[in-house]
Order: C-alpha cells, then sequence, then structure tokens
C-alpha cells in the first residue's frame, strides 16, 4: 500500500474520533480525563457520581463546628483544646485592654453587663486612657461598644500562620470580640479549602479570610507598619523557630505573639546541641527542664527581636501536657534594646546534686530613673568543683532570667474566666493552673524538687507542707510551679537548702556504712547544719489553690493522651492495624508483669543466707532455697574410673589424627 492511500485509509477511519474531541472540547470537557469541577463534586464525565473514599468527621469545639477528614491529611488534635481555650481567654483581654485606649468596650457572651475600666500595662498609658475617658464623658460622647462576630474598624487585625483545619480562627471570631479580621493561613492546599468550607459552615466569612501561603513569606510581606498584625498566632507541628524571625516583624507595636513548641525532647535537653540549633542555647537535663523551656523559648524570641531594635515583654508562660506556650508582647526602642544582654543568664549546673547558680551575660548599673551603664557581667559564680558534693558544673542558657508572666495580666484573665465558667470547656483546668501561676515567686528562676533533694542523699522525702514549713521558719519565700507538681520554687540559697535536708536526715536517719565516701550523699551528710530546720507546719505554708481543691496539675484523662501523627499529603488513616501496632509498641521497654508462680520459682533458685547462717526460721515457707549446697568434685579427688569410660573408644587412625591429645 503507498503512502498516500495509508493516510486517506487513517483520516477517514479517525474522523469521528476528531469530531467526537472537538465537540467535548466545545463543551469545556477533555476527551479522556474528566474536569477539575466534576472531580470535585464527586462525579466522572458522564456525570456519574464516584464514591468519594476520604470520610469526614464533624467536631463541636468552643462555639465552632469543624468537618475535617478521618484521615491524617489535615492535623487535628483534641487534646489542644486546652491551648485554644487559653488563647481566647488571653487575647479576649488584650482586646480588653487595646480596645479600652479608644474608648470601646467589649462584650463578651456569659459576662454581666457591667463597665469593666480596663488600663494598659504601663502607669503612662493608664494615666492617657483616664483623660480620654474624662473627655468623652465630657463632650456627651456614649462609650462604643465591640461584639462577637462582628467587625470592629479599629479592632485587631489577627493572623494564624498555621491554620491547619481553621478551627482556631473560626473560634476567635465566634468567641473574641472586638477583631477586624482573621487571616486563617496555611501552606497545604488542601486545607485551605477545608478552610473555606468550615468558614461558610460557620457563617464567619466577614471575619475569617483564608490565604494559601508560606507562613514565613505572608509575614515578611506584612512589615511594613501599615500591614502589621496586632496580633499573631503559631502552633506548628514541631519547632516554630523558621517562623520566628518573620513573627517579630510582622507584629505591630505592643502586639501580641503566641507561640507554641512540641519539640519538648529537644527543649528537655534530650538533645542539647539540637536545641542550640534552633533556638540559640543549650538545655539540661534537670528536674526544672519545663520551667527551663520556657525560658530558653523565651531567650529566642527575645534575640531575634534584637535584630530588629525590638524587645519583648512576657505575658503569661505556660507548660502544659506535651507542649510549652508563651505569649509575648514585642515593642520598639532602641534604648530598651540595650538592656537585653541583662534579661539573659548562663546556668551553672551541679551533676551531682543539682544545685543550680545563674550567671548574667550583662550588668546594668545605675539609678532607675536617669542613665543606665551597661557591661559585661563577671563570673563564674562558682568553682570548678561544688562546694556541696565535689562534683562538676555543667553549663546551660542562655536563658531568660527575668519573670515569665505578667502577674497583673494573668489576674485579670483569671477574673474573667471565674467570672464566666461556663465560656470555655477547660474552664476548671484554666483556672487551677493560672492560681498557680498567680502565687509562683516571679523573680526566682528555675526550682528544685522534693524527690529530687531525698534521692540525693537517700533519705525519706518529706512533706511538702513540711519542707515548705522549713523555709518559711528560716526567713525564705517559697512557692510551687505550675511546670512540676513537687515543684519547690524558693530564694533560699543551696546551702540553706542542703542544711534543711541534713535536719531531716537527722530524724529519718540514713545508714552511712552503705554510701560510697565519694558520692554526694556522703559529702553532703559529713558535714554538720549551720542551719537548725523547724519542721513544724504553719498555715501559710498550704498555698490558696491547694487549699480549695483547684484542678492544678491534670492527669491523662485518656489512653494515648499526646501528640498525634503529622498531617501526610494525601492521608494515612489511622486504622486497626496502627492502633494495634501502637497498643504493642506501648510501654515497650517495660518488663511484662511476673505472676505469682513464676516468680516463687524463680525466688527457689536463689539460696537463703538466713539459712546458711542458721538464723532462718520460716522453714518451708520461705521464699528461698534450704537445700544444702552441692559439693563441687575436684579433678584430684576424681573417683577411679576408666579414661575411656566417656569416651569412644580410639580406632586405628586416631593417634595420627591432628589435635587429639
Amino acid at each position: 500500500m503507498s503512502h498516500a492511500r495509508i493516510v486517506l485509509w487513517l483520516s477517514l477511519t479517525l474522523r469521528p474520533t476528531r469530531v467526537l474531541c472537538r465537540a467535548r472540547f466545545f463543551e469545556g470537557q477533555s476527551p479522556g480525563l474528566p474536569n477539575r469541577a466534576a472531580m470535585e463534586n464527586g462525579t466522572g464525565p458522564c456525570g456519574e457520581e464516584c464514591p468519594r473514599e476520604v470520610q469526614e468527621t464533624t467536631v463541636t469545639e468552643g462555639a465552632a463546628k469543624i468537618a475535617f477528614p478521618s484521615a491524617n491529611e489535615v492535623f487535628y488534635n483534641p487534646v489542644q483544646e486546652f491551648n485554644r481555650d487559653l488563647t481566647c481567654a488571653v487575647i479576649t483581654e488584650f482586646a480588653r485592654i487595646q480596645l479600652g485606649a479608644k474608648g470601646i468596650q467589649i462584650k463578651v457572651p456569659g459576662e454581666k453587663d457591667t463597665q469593666r475600666v480596663v488600663v494598659d500595662l504601663s502607669e503612662q498609658e493608664e494615666e492617657k486612657v483616664e483623660l480620654k475617658e474624662n473627655e468623652n464623658l465630657a463632650s456627651g460622647d456614649q462609650l462604643r461598644t465591640a461584639a462577637v462576630g462582628e467587625i470592629c474598624e479599629e479592632g485587631l487585625h489577627v493572623l494564624e500562620g498555621l491554620a491547619a483545619s481553621g478551627l482556631r480562627s473560626i473560634r476567635f471570631a465566634l468567641e473574641v470580640p472586638g477583631l477586624r479580621s482573621v487571616v486563617a493561613n496555611d501552606a497545604s492546599a488542601r486545607a485551605v479549602d477545608l478552610i473555606r468550607r468550615n468558614v461558610q459552615l460557620n457563617d464567619v466569612a466577614h471575619l475569617v479570610q483564608p490565604s494559601q501561603a508560606d507562613a514565613r513569606m505572608l509575614m515578611y510581606q506584612h512589615q511594613r507598619v501599615s500591614e502589621r498584625f496586632d496580633v499573631i498566632d503559631l502552633d506548628p507541628y514541631g519547632s516554630p523557630t523558621p517562623f520566628l524571625d518573620a513573627a517579630v516583624q510582622a507584629v505591630s507595636e505592643g502586639g501580641l505573639l503566641c507561640v507554641t513548641c512540641t519539640d519538648m525532647a529537644v527543649l528537655a535537653g534530650n538533645s542539647g546541641e539540637t536545641c542550640y540549633s534552633k533556638y540559640g542555647a543549650m538545655a539540661l537535663k534537670s528536674r526544672a527542664c519545663h520551667e527551663m523551656a520556657l525560658r530558653i523559648v523565651l531567650h529566642s524570641l527575645d534575640l531575634r527581636a534584637n535584630c530588629y531594635q525590638r524587645f519583648v515583654v512576657p505575658l503569661l508562660s505556660i507548660s502544659a501536657d506535651f507542649y510549652v506556650r508563651v505569649f509575648v508582647r514585642v515593642f520598639t526602642g532602641q534604648a530598651k534594646v540595650k538592656a537585653s544582654a541583662s534579661k539573659q543568664a548562663l546556668v551553672f549546673q551541679c551533676v551531682g546534686c543539682g544545685a543550680y547558680h545563674l550567671q548574667r551575660l550583662g550588668k546594668a548599673s545605675g539609678v532607675p530613673g536617669s542613665r543606665v551603664k551597661f557591661s559585661a557581667a563577671c563570673g563564674p559564680p562558682v568553682s570548678p568543683e561544688c562546694e556541696h558534693c565535689g562534683q562538676r558544673h555543667q553549663l546551660g542558657g542562655p536563658v531568660w532570667a527575668e519573670p515569665i508572666h505578667d502577674l497583673d495580666f494573668v489576674g485579670r484573665v483569671l477574673e474573667a474566666v471565674s467570672a464566666n465558667p461556663g465560656r470555655f470547656h477547660t474552664s476548671e483546668r484554666i483556672r487551677g493552673v493560672l492560681s498557680v501561676i498567680t502565687e509562683e515567686l516571679p523573680d526566682v528562676p528555675l526550682y528544685y524538687t522534693l524527690d529530687q533533694l531525698s534521692s540525693t542523699i537517700h533519705c525519706n522525702t518529706p512533706s511538702l507542707l513540711q519542707l515548705r514549713s522549713a523555709l518559711l521558719h528560716a526567713d525564705f519565700r517559697v512557692s510551687l510551679s505550675h511546670a512540676c507538681k513537687n515543684a519547690v520554687k524558693t530564694d533560699a540559697p543551696a546551702s540553706a537548702l542542703w542544711d534543711i535536708m541534713r535536719c531531716w536526715e537527722k530524724e529519718c536517719p540514713v545508714k552511712r556504712e552503705r554510701l560510697s565516701e565519694t558520692s554526694p550523699a556522703f559529702r553532703i551528710l559529713s558535714v554538720e547544719p549551720k542551719l537548725q530546720a523547724n519542721f513544724t507546719i504553719r498555715e501559710d505554708a498550704n498555698p490558696s489553690s491547694r487549699q480549695r481543691g483547684l484542678k492544678r496539675f491534670q492527669a491523662n484523662p485518656e489512653a494515648n493522651w499526646g501528640p498525634r501523627p503529622r498531617a501526610r499529603p494525601g492521608g494515612k488513616a489511622a486504622d486497626e492495624a496502627m492502633e494495634e501496632r501502637r497498643r504493642l509498641l506501648q510501654n515497650k521497654r517495660k518488663e511484662p508483669p511476673e505472676d505469682v508462680a513464676q516468680r516463687a520459682a524463680r525466688l527457689k533458685t536463689f539460696p537463703c543466707k538466713r539459712f546458711k547462717k542458721g538464723t532462718c526460721q520460716r522453714g518451708d515457707q520461705c521464699c528461698y532455697s534450704h537445700s544444702p549446697p552441692t559439693p563441687r568434685v575436684s579433678a584430684d579427688a576424681a573417683p577411679d574410673c576408666p579414661e575411656t569410660s566417656n569416651q569412644s573408644p580410639r580406632g586405628p587412625g586416631d593417634a595420627a589424627r591432628p589435635g587429639i591429645d
């Protein structure tokens, strides 16, 4: 067949196919693939409905109703409800302060309709607010109000950089008054589609603006003063350090920056070098690791803000469950930035007894109100060996050495939550945690623990009230810490604390003969106490939050309470096989429990020491063996027997075999 005939035959054969393709093209459909709208609506090219493989689950939290895929395609963790409730409470009080300076009163659902005069955190701004209120009242202007779900033109501009399902942003729109707009941003296209659906589901499209962008680039694009955000919330999966540099530049003057860190293994000292690469500080393994994690995060935030002549002022710092959460305000001021070095400190911690000392990086000298001179600090505050146990010191930090809470602000949040307990599902826990925070010593960094002090000298553990009473009798201050149940936060030096423990050891003696002469316990107890402790219980030794029985340290309410798996593109549902694998790996490092019969059989393999001495009076009821030891037969006393009794007779060729004697 010639070439021309082949071309003619193909053109006639494929003509109907070309016509059909052209018709489908003009109808807006691809010849072989369904269009994008059809795929999103679940229909095929011929109008047939395709079954949805991804099932969705609806969750109600607070005032929001959220639909999210059951597969792990968009991240959601119900454990963080306490985090979200607390954030709504903090932003509400922050909005009350910011809008109160503009003469706007916010209305929170459930609160009594009483005018609360709210001022800013500084005395100068307080006077300005009072003058402004007097001017408004004199001119006859009525006090403006801002309600939940309404746009406030002079309200807060909020950014949630990593929104996932958009739950937090939608809760802001439905529960926090005085907002101008909320930007719910996420880099995942699937997450942004879900945010749009949830925004429509909750009817908050007038407040919440979905955005798909890299959170860092979005914040870098809002560095101009007129475009900055009043509130930035960062709650990433893991470390927030990639976003901190952009965040401190994109938040407005005096704005609120909320940061969550879930990489507690790094912050708690398991990988000090990794902590330094992320946060610029070395973390130490200690009983006070959770508070040290908070101070490392605050140091990292202040360090990044100082690069742009800005500094941070902590409002609230929380260590809860498996994460830490900080709320700070960011200000600009070259003179205040110079004082940042004197707010940081290195930590010298003894590896034997756990005593710690702080060494400030800088020193500020001068009379308050006049010119302040900044210089390098002198140190170190310790000798190469610990003065109490003779062990070496570890060096950690730098960490934030100033107060980590603003007690006035914490008191406002606590008062608002206590007055409206039905607003949040976790109001009871918020009240308990904030109550402990108000009782903490603000100017005392880090803490000791009861079990740490007693285990160091191998003695019985005193009760919390006994140790607190002994410190109070010695004219020292002492408080609890929200970061640890057995914490002892005190301004007493380590020498006074060990004197109290020496006095306690005299009441509960330790067997000194069992202690090694080089152990920390032996060296601490070999010194006579200079301070005579009084362990009589005092009334003020029991804190108010403990007396009222508040929920201060919540136990895990269910199994597998903790972080959830990272969201994966395409989603990966936690099926029954995954749950079974988690169950098998739970407590995998612990030995399985031993039943009574196995334990009895195992103990019978050990000889009884008292039976050897002839002092065991238990007889057959003794759990150890009373059988006499079997005498070992030596080679010289072996009975005469033919050497070939246990050997096979040699053959004629065995003598010539090598290696045989």
